[in-house]
C-alpha cells in the first residue's frame, strides 16, 4: 500500500492535541470515552468533542500497578496509568469520561480514577434478550444524559440527539466500507494498517471531517487495486482476529501474523467490526434515548451471557471476508472473553471447520518468540 495514502491519519493523534487545546481555551467542552458502550451521540448532543481515552501501550503500567493488582487485565492497568501520570493527553483535556461496568476491574478501577476526573459509570445489564435488561439500559441513557448536561453546562435536546445520531451512523458507514475492502481476494489493505488508522481515527475532534477523509482513502484503495496493488497474494493465508480490544502499542499478534507471512483480514473485536454494522433508524421517531439504548444493548461484547451475536457476527465475517484461520486474543486476566474462547472456539472449528488458535498474553514483548511460535505454526496448517 502506498504510504502517502495513511500518512495523513498517522498524525491526526498529535495534531489533534494542538486542536483541543486551542478548543478547550475558547471554552468547548471534551468527553473522554474508554469503551464502545460509551454513547458518542449523547457528547455530541451536548456540543462536546467526544474522543477515544488512551489505554493501549505498557508503558505508564508500572505507575498503575502502585495502586493496582499486577495481574490485573493490561487494558485497565494501561488506563489507569495515563491517567495516575497524567501522560494521556486527552484524559487530561477531558471535563467528563464516562466508564462502564464491562467488568469487576474495570468497574474498581473507575473508583480510583473519580479522584482524578469526574467518571460517569454505566451500569450495564447482564443479557440482551429480557425486557428489564432493556429498561435498565435506557434508564442509564436518562441517567447519562442528566449527568452530562449538568457537568458541562449544556442542553441536550432531542433534535440534537437526532443530528449526533446521524453524525455516527455516518462515521460507523465510513469505517464499515473501509473494513470491507478486505473482503475481496487478495486484500486490499493489511491488518497493521487497518489497525493504524481505525485507531488514528477515533482521536479525531471533527466527525463529519472523519467520514470525509476515510471515504476519500477508500476511493483510493479502490483506485490503487484497480491498478494491481493488492496486500499480499490470493494465497496469502487470511486471519480473522476476534476477542479484546487492540490499538497502537498492544499491536503485537497482528505483527507477528504479518511478519509470518500471513495477513489479518478483519478484527472482529471492539474498535473492529463489532460495532460498525449497528446504525439507528433515522426514521423512527421515538425517544431518541430508547434509541441509543436499543442499539447500545446490541453490542456482542462477551460482558454480555449468552453472547449469542458475537457467535453471529464470526460466523457472517468468516464467510464475508473469506477467512482461512481464526485467532481469538484474550489479555491476561480477561475473564469473560477468556471463558467465552471455549465457545468461539467450538465454533470455529467444528462449525466452521477452520483452524483456531487460542493467545492469552498481555501488553509486554516478553512472550513475543513463544506466540511467533505458535502463530507460525496456524499458519503452516492452513498453507
Amino acid at each position: 500500500m502506498d504510504r502517502d495514502m495513511i500518512n495523513s491519519f498517522l498524525e491526526i493523534r498529535d495534531k489533534n492535541i494542538v486542536i483541543l487545546k486551542n478548543a478547550k481555551e475558547h471554552g468547548k467542552k471534551v468527553v473522554g470515552i474508554y469503551c464502545t458502550y460509551g454513547p458518542r451521540e449523547l457528547a455530541l448532543a451536548a456540543g462536546a468533542i467526544a474522543v477515544g481515552l488512551c489505554g493501549t501501550k505498557e508503558e505508564p503500567i508500572p505507575a498503575a500497578e502502585n495502586h493496582l493488582p499486577r495481574n490485573l487485565c493490561p487494558l485497565i492497568k494501561s488506563s489507569y496509568g495515563f491517567a495516575v501520570t497524567d501522560t494521556c493527553p486527552y484524559f487530561y483535556f477531558s471535563d467528563f469520561i464516562i466508564g462502564e461496568t464491562t467488568c469487576d476491574g474495570k468497574k474498581k478501577m473507575f473508583e480510583l480514577l473519580q479522584r482524578i476526573k469526574p467518571v460517569h459509570v454505566i451500569n450495564l445489564p447482564q443479557n440482551q434478550d429480557q425486557p428489564a435488561s432493556l429498561d435498565l439500559m435506557y434508564r442509564e441513557m436518562v441517567r447519562l444524559k442528566e449527568a452530562m448536561a449538568s457537568a458541562l453546562d449544556a442542553e441536550i435536546t432531542d433534535q440534537g440527539l437526532r443530528e449526533a445520531i446521524h453524525a455516527v451512523n455516518e462515521g460507523n458507514r465510513a469505517l464499515k466500507d473501509l473494513f470491507d475492502l478486505n473482503r475481496t481476494k487478495p486484500a486490499l489493505i493489511s491488518g497493521l494498517d487497518l489497525l493504524r488508522i481505525s485507531w488514528q481515527i477515533g482521536f479525531h475532534h471533527d466527525r463529519w471531517e472523519r467520514v470525509t477523509m476515510i471515504d476519500d482513502l477508500v476511493q483510493k484503495i479502490k483506485a490503487a487495486a484497480a491498478r494491481g496493488s493488492f496486500a499480499g497474494t490470493s494465497s496469502t493465508p487470511r486471519i480473522l482476529l476476534t476477542g479484546t480490544p487492540v490499538g497502537m502499542g498492544s499491536e503485537k499478534v497482528i505483527s507477528l501474523v504479518e511478519e509470518n507471512g500471513g495477513l489479518v483480514v478483519a478484527m472482529e473485536n471492539c474498535g473492529g467490526y463489532k460495532t460498525l454494522g449497528l446504525s439507528i433508524d433515522e426514521k423512527d421517531r421515538r425517544d431518541p434515548l430508547l434509541l441509543l439504548a436499543e442499539k447500545y444493548l446490541r453490542i456482542p461484547c462477551s460482558v454480555m451471557s449468552p453472547n449469542q451475536g458475537r457467535m453471529a457476527l464470526l460466523k457472517q465475517m468468516v464467510r464475508d471476508f473469506q477467512i482461512d484461520g481464526v485467532i481469538d486474543l484474550t489479555w491476561q486476566a480477561c475473564h469473560t472473553y477468556n471463558i467465552e474462547s471455549y465457545e468461539v472456539g467450538k465454533l470455529v472449528r467444528d462449525e466452521l471447520g477452520l483452524p483456531f488458535l487460542h493467545l492469552e498474553t498481555d501488553y509486554s514483548q516478553n512472550d513475543r518468540e513463544a506466540l511467533k511460535t505458535r502463530i507460525g505454526a496456524l499458519l503452516e496448517m492452513i498453507g
